[in-house]
């Protein structure tokens, strides 16, 4: 290989990267959409009434690899925090069958609701979502604080959740409780 081909190729790799990344990636929104979204059980959640309290959406879809790896750690977060005020919406994607969503809920035994967005205006809403697992962590006053684009940082996640609760002072996990030496 010559000089012009080694210089060539990161240049053109990188040119690529970027251009994916500013295909697949939402546009930057910062505020939540004002939008209602249709739970499986037929309910409808109105994401403007959630305002006051800290809300994770989190698009995923039951073919999407890391948003099942994603899921008992979610789980575990709205067991954990749900009573002091994080509310957790999962967001399934237009393409995703909506007996499949139903199934999978099911066998997860997930706790938090779930909406499936078959039209795709949700995804709109968000920014355009095509990639899962995409989540928004939206703060008590509507705006947009944290988005991730593949699997979240669970406790940088936590901790971001912990720091906008109404009693942020409370200590839910007892391995973070030192005793006193004697």
């Amino acid at each position: 290989m010559n000089k012009r081909s080694l210089i060539a190729i990161p240049l053109v790799v990188g040119f690529i990267a970027s251009v994916a990344w500013l295909w697949l990636s939402p546009s930057g929104i910062s505020q939540a959409p004002d939008i209602k979204l249709t739970i499986t059980d037929g309910s409808i959640i109105d994401l403007k009434e959630l305002q006051g309290n800290p809300v994770l959406v989190t698009f995923w879809a039951t073919s999407c690899v890391g948003c099942v790896r994603e899921m008992p750690h979610l789980i575990a977060l709205y067991d954990e925090l749900s009573d002091d005020g994080l509310e957790i919406i999962g967001i399934a994607m237009p393409y995703d069958p909506p007996n499949q969503v139903v199934k999978m809920i099911s066998e997860r035994e997930i706790p938090y609701p779930i909406a499936i967005d078959i039209e795709g205006n949700a995804m709109v809403a968000f920014g355009d979502v095509l990639v899962t697992p995409t989540s928004f962590l939206i703060a008590p006053d509507g705006t947009i604080t944290k988005h991730t684009i593949g699997e979240m940082d669970m406790n940088e996640l936590r901790d971001s959740i912990i720091s906008m609760l109404p009693n942020q002072n409370t200590v839910t996990d007892l391995s973070l409780i030192s005793t006193p030496s004697s």
